[in-house]
């Protein structure tokens, strides 16, 4: 009882990390074991050779988000893209899905880059719910790209190689690209967008702006998958290329007067994350102790008979975590618990990483709890009803990407 009285509490916005912590406590007590233990396993965490990365890459995301790359990006997927129909839209889906990648989070890409977007969409005669419904989805497509720090955290929590993980995210993550571009295209067709005839000399320009920030990605994905650094030296090379280029290069960004701010932003996000994954994981292994998983694995088994619907009743589950959880708590919560499930399964734990984070991903932009949304709410002014309207032909195209990539394991698996 006083387990579902936490839930209770947690659904009307006490914080998690209390409500995980209150509960790996009472779990504890109720176990007769000593809640020490849930010192035992911070401790553990604290030892994880790769928890250094998520505050490294989330800096590095936090000072290109303040030095105007947004802005950048910008300009140049817009003079690459933008003389075609639905041009500016497909810049818009590169951009967010890039800006994302590094910043780890779809609140602040709707933010920075949503409101460059949505007066230029309209400027441009896209429909607003068109537009709505875009900004409002584009802000998660970067989740399955290196260096996302959902990534780093599944990683870490599920004991999943971080590099078989980035290279797992790269295909899925482009084919929801495409797909997404070749319906703004088709939509692009039927109104009137104002032509914006392509320039090599302005591209050429954007090109040379931008050079800087086009250079970061390349020098992870190189550094990493051609053996020259580990994920941890990946991540401190990028915190200090992003801030050296910022200061030194582009100079948007003053040590003195900017870089306080920076880190006190960046401090905020990490310590919310690394607070709530503290609290959880001792919870979820005393959980693991009272041998849940096993009872839940028994359970299935009497209904599920098949690997195909168990990817079923997975996804159903999963849609519904990512509506009422935001990505990290669900991460550090359901990981450890689903895990034994797929593996009984024989579903490979790299593809079940990308199946997870692309569950959550929808999870941003589906009710009740759909984070993009009270976000995009906010930032446009709009109410949630109307977003999710919005948002529904976009909700419909990652649905069916959902299913291409769940019973297709070729296209998370195929670099094996």
């Amino acid at each position: 009882m006083p387990l579902f009285f936490l839930v209770f509490l947690a659904m009307i916005g006490l914080p998690l990390f209390i409500v995980l912590g209150a509960g790996g406590i009472y779990a504890s007590m109720e176990s007769d074991l000593d809640p020490v233990l849930l010192i035992i396993e911070l401790y553990r965490l604290a030892n994880q050779p790769n928890l250094i990365t998520i505050p490294l890459f989330t800096f590095a995301g936090m000072v290109i988000s303040s030095g105007g790359g947004p802005k950048r990006l910008l300009k140049l997927f817009n003079a690459l893209l933008g003389w075609m129909p639905g041009g500016l839209a497909i810049a818009a889906i590169v951009s967010c899905s890039f800006f994302t990648a590094f910043t780890g989070a779809s609140g602040v890409t709707i933010i920075a880059l949503g409101g460059l977007l949505y007066p230029l969409f309209i400027q441009a005669n896209y429909p607003e719910k068109f537009s709505l419904g875009l900004l409002t989805s584009s802000g998660s497509l970067g989740l399955l790209f290196p260096p996302s720090l959902a990534i780093l955290l599944y990683g870490i929590v599920s004991g999943t190689s971080i590099d078989e993980l980035f290279l797992a995210g790269i295909i899925p993550g482009l084919i929801l690209l495409v797909m997404l571009s070749l319906y703004s295209y088709k939509s692009a067709l039927t109104w009137h967008e104002p032509p914006h005839p392509f320039s090599i000399k302005n591209l050429i320009t954007c090109a040379n702006e931008t050079k800087w920030d086009i250079c970061l990605p390349f020098l992870v994905i190189t550094g990493i998958f051609g053996g020259y650094l580990t994920i941890t030296e990946a991540a401190a090379v990028t915190a200090a290329y992003a801030l050296f280029i910022e200061t030194s290069i582009y100079k948007e960004i003053k040590l003195i007067q900017d870089l306080p701010e920076i880190l006190i932003d960046t401090t905020k996000l990490v310590g919310s994350i690394l607070i709530i994954l503290s609290m959880a994981i001792g919870l979820t292994n005393l959980l693991i102790d009272t041998q849940l998983p096993l009872k839940l694995l028994a359970l299935i088994e009497n209904h599920i008979n098949s690997q195909l619907q168990f990817l079923l009743l997975l996804n159903v589950f999963l849609l519904v975590i990512g509506a009422i959880m935001d990505i990290f708590s669900a991460i550090v919560v359901v990981v450890p618990l689903i895990m034994p499930l797929a593996l009984r399964y024989q579903i490979d734990p790299v593809h079940l990483g990308i199946l997870f984070l692309a569950n959550l991903e929808i999870g941003y932009i589906t009710p009740p709890v759909g984070i993009n949304l009270f976000i995009a709410s906010q930032r446009f002014g709009k109410d949630i009803l109307t977003l999710f309207r919005s948002t529904l032909p976009f909700l419909v195209i990652m649905l069916i990407w959902l299913l291409m990539i769940s019973y297709i394991p070729a296209l998370t698996l195929w670099w094996k």
